[in-house]
């Protein structure tokens, strides 16, 4: 090697030429991953005001399942070095916990959180790999697995210890699964509309709520992370100050919920209440926003929550299930690689092959 070639190959002169990108921006996935979980707060705060300890024990359950299976199948399955103290379990750990019950079995959360990181994430290779959001994987097959405790809702402020039967007097409808109820009712959709009251002002009757409660997440059941949409709003702005994630899934798919219920209820009320009701806020924040399951590109991430808001609502209407938000999010993470494929940017240089060939 001469003089010159191993003064070039000195770190004085800081060249170091690898594959793109090759702007450094100190970002790393650890960093994400924790600054989410700190999104999750005003949220986890809010859970535990409504539902007590009860709350702490699940999302404390769901996130030691995902903890355990992360580190259990990297060490003795994969042979890969643990990562646990990315975040990125605790994350989905949570994340879980919050589309559940708090009436949920504790060892149920466990074996959700469990399930999350082993077939939501693992099985395909890890962090960065996996198709469809894990927490919905997971939750998803909860809800086809016992579904009697996935739909049993708690009051707000009920006391249950971890052990303890639940009764009749502990447990309440949420409002979409009211709405849901009565529009399927004929008659009582007949003497509704013969008496001038609204679905939603229906609802509303029942529960003795209106859209504050809805809007604050409080006095109402559903589960324990999506009531409360102002701590929901909360945490998704410091994800956007963040850089984390942009604007374009999280608006392209609450507009088309609330622009298509306007659509077919006719009115401001009917589509507000969609909009503050169930888990389309956190799905549009927290969940179509990830990373690893979403489009790369803006364009692609407006078709995304499209998508997911369209059929949020047409489960919601037409489909078995009050909600919809897991299964529009999971049906659209397979269309992902599709939508990328036609929504990203031609390379610099790059022509399209009619015209190379002219």
């Amino acid at each position: 090697m001469n003089t010159t070639t191993a003064a070039l190959n000195t770190p004085a002169h800081g060249l170091l030429v690898t594959s793109s990108p090759h702007i450094y921006s100190g970002l790393t996935a650890a960093r994400v991953m924790w600054d989410v979980n700190i999104a999750l707060v005003p949220a986890l705060a809010m859970a535990i005001y409504n539902f007590g300890a009860r709350a702490a024990l699940v999302v404390l359950a769901s996130v030691l399942g995902a903890v355990l299976a992360e580190f259990l199948i990297q060490k003795f399955l994969m042979h890969k070095p643990v990562c646990v103290s990315d975040g990125s379990a605790v994350v989905t750990g949570i994340l879980l916990a919050f589309c559940v019950p708090a009436a949920l079995p504790i060892w149920v959360a466990f074996v959700g959180g469990f399930i999350a990181i082993a077939l939501g994430k693992q099985v395909y290779g890890g962090l960065g790999q996996n198709i469809f959001n894990p927490a919905h994987v997971a939750r998803a097959l909860l809800l086809g697995s016992w579904p009697v405790y996935m739909t049993t809702w708690l009051k707000p402020g009920a006391a249950m210890s971890t052990g303890a039967a639940i009764t009749d007097a502990m447990t309440c409808a949420t409002p979409l699964g009211i709405i849901k109820t009565a529009g399927r009712d004929a008659e009582l959709v007949k003497q509704l509309s013969e008496s001038g009251t609204s679905l939603v002002s229906y609802v509303f009757s029942q529960l003795q709520i209106g859209f504050s409660d809805l809007f604050w997440g409080i006095n109402f059941s559903g589960s324990l992370g999506e009531m409360s949409k102002a701590a929901l709003l909360l945490g998704g702005l410091y994800l956007l100050i963040r850089g984390h994630i942009t604007w374009h899934g999280p608006v392209a798919m609450c507009a088309t919920v609330f622009v298509g219920a306007l659509i077919f209820g006719g009115t401001l009320e009917y589509a507000a209440f969609h909009l503050l009701t169930g888990g389309l806020i956190i799905g549009a924040f927290f969940m179509i926003t990830d990373m690893v399951t979403s489009p790369m590109t803006g364009c692609g991430q407006l078709i995304f929550g499209f998508g997911c808001g369209a059929l949020t609502l047409l489960i919601r209407m037409k489909g078995g299930y009050p909600e919809g938000v897991c299964y529009s999010i999971l049906i659209m993470n397979s269309l992902v690689p599709l939508i990328d494929k036609f929504t990203m940017p031609r390379k610099f240089g790059q022509v399209k092959a009619k015209e190379a060939q002219a």
